[in-house]
């Protein structure tokens, strides 16, 4: 595995390949890249359609952790239908990879008010969301970033604007939401990795969150789940 702490890393051949993650050579993958991309032939707007389908057909599932290896394939995620943003992001760079764009994985800490208040609780009461993850990949001779996280429909739940992707610039999360409210705020960079740093993930989720948390025994939160949201007194009352 190559890792670019600072810098962007080299296109080689190593961001181009399967792995046990980003297994883009299984068939669910291969089934979702060949739907999603159709008979599109111009490579930005392969990316593109590959973004939008992992963004909005992959529910984003905070409560969905699970800290072992399976969990976080490209594989896994397709047929599980639901994630949090790295196993997202990492659906994203294998599928990527499935139509020869080379891709890497990208990690930062930051402070998410796009949030719940039983999510901040099962959290631990943690302000810093750990590892956010999101993609990189190579366009047109430059890389550029796309973080799919959050799908549209609990965009619109939270009053976000959605995150968009064109290929050409980088699609990080919304730092203000639809009013110019502050949601996201970037912290720090942990750099590029050419495959899923599993094991550093888990060291420092494991030293950070709760247990429940990491295990996904949390119980979870409507505001995720794809439930009409209830007006604000009743959320608070959950």
């Amino acid at each position: 595995m190559i890792f670019t702490p600072y810098g962007l890393p080299e296109p080689e051949p190593a961001y181009r390949a399967p792995t046990a993650f980003l297994d883009f050579d299984d068939g669910p993958v291969r089934a979702f890249v060949e739907r999603v991309v159709g008979a599109e032939t111009v490579v930005v707007r392969k990316a593109v359609r590959l973004f939008y389908a992992v963004r909005d057909e992959i529910r984003y599932d905070p409560f969905a952790i699970r800290l072992v290896p399976a969990a976080f394939k490209a594989s896994t995620v397709v047929r599980d239908g639901r994630a949090f943003c790295i196993p997202k992001a990492v659906l994203l760079a294998a599928a990527a990879r499935a139509v020869g764009i080379p891709s890497a994985i990208g990690l930062s800490d930051v402070i998410n008010h796009f949030t719940s208040e039983k999510l901040k609780r099962a959290m631990g009461g943690k302000e810093v969301f750990l590892h956010h993850g999101y993609a990189a990949l190579y366009l047109d001779g430059k890389w550029v970033k796309a973080a799919p996280a959050f799908n549209v429909e609990l965009c619109q739940r939270f009053g976000v604007l959605p995150t968009e992707f064109d290929g050409t610039s980088d699609a990080i999360l919304q730092e203000y939401d639809a009013e110019r409210n502050l949601r996201m705020e970037y912290l720090r960079d942990h750099g590029f990795w050419s495959d899923l740093p599993f094991n550093r993930i888990k060291e420092d989720f494991d030293g950070y969150y709760p247990k429940a948390f990491n295990e996904g025994t949390g119980q979870g939160d409507q505001q995720f789940a794809g439930a009409p949201l209830h007006s604000s007194a009743d959320a608070e009352a959950h």
